[in-house]
């Protein structure tokens, strides 16, 4: 038996029905969006690529009954943290063997315009049965199509991001939500940090802190709770400088910005309710 490598596939905003506003936003951020796509299971998307990662918005059309309906029961805001799979069959089967709760592989596409031509990006996800996490959609990503979505003239973006770096994520007792995961690639993937736990994810990491230590940090930054116990709060992002940063959210008129050395925290009230910091 052999475990699953963890390895950082994409992290994924909701913005429920308002991809218009959510791509406004973005774009004003810094981030270069591919054109919209649209699912075969009823969803729709803008990418913002990056070296061997990427952040995803996803909406369901205004208006929308049937599709992905779900996406309108999860907060605005960072809702899905997705690990990459080399073979989905395969990593199904070793997380049943362990008796992690995933279900069956689903299957699905993506059209894709590519010099004036379309093809059909393939996918397929393993993902984690209903309950299971309590702050939103974890999940594996196998791509079968990896050449029409990994393209380099997608990866040049204005605020000069390269990787995502972390996400960080709220739980009430870390340790016990860091089990899942522990579970999923090893205990020696989960590591202690202060006031928390820490799940390495290649060459990124996902923080599961309480909400006091998500408050020392990044202060009245943080989001909008919105009564909720456990939530997926924001991400760092690594960027090639911090002062192209500042000057493209100025370009954007982003407010609220907090700068230090090699840091700047842009508030979740701007950015679909999830904070975003960028580290060179």
């Amino acid at each position: 038996m052999t475990l699953p490598v963890p390895t950082l596939d994409h992290v994924v905003i909701n913005a429920r029905d308002d991809m218009d506003h959510a791509a406004d936003v973005y774009k004003r951020l810094g981030f270069t969006l591919t054109e919209r796509g649209y699912h075969s299971l009823g969803s729709m998307n803008h990418l913002a690529m990056f070296g061997t990662d990427y952040l995803e918005l996803i909406a369901v059309p205004k208006g929308a009954t049937t599709g992905r309906m779900d996406l309108l029961t999860f907060p605005l805001g960072l809702n899905g943290l997705v690990f990459g799979s080399e073979d989905s069959a395969i990593t199904y089967s070793e997380l049943t063997k362990v008796g992690v709760p995933v279900e069956p592989p689903v299957e699905f596409t993506r059209p894709v315009k590519i010099g004036g031509k379309e093809h059909d990006a393939r996918f397929r996800t393993v993902r984690m049965k209903t309950g299971v996490v309590p702050y939103g959609r974890v999940y594996y990503c196998h791509h079968f199509t990896r050449d029409l979505v990994w393209r380099d003239e997608w990866r040049h973006h204005a605020n000069g991001v390269v990787a995502v770096a972390r996400a960080l994520i709220v739980e009430p007792d870390p340790a016990k939500g860091a089990k899942l995961y522990a579970d999923m690639f090893g205990a020696e993937s989960v590591r202690d940090i202060k006031g928390g736990k820490s799940v390495v994810v290649g060459n990124s990491r996902f923080d599961i802190v309480t909400e006091a230590v998500l408050r020392a940090e990044f202060g009245d930054s943080v989001p909008d709770a919105e009564g909720r116990l456990a939530y997926m709060a924001g991400l760092t992002f690594r960027t090639v400088s911090v002062a192209k940063v500042a000057r493209t959210l100025q370009d954007g008129k982003i407010g609220g910005v907090a700068q230090s050395a090699g840091r700047l925290v842009v508030p979740a009230r701007q950015a679909l309710n999830a904070v975003l910091e960028f580290i060179e």
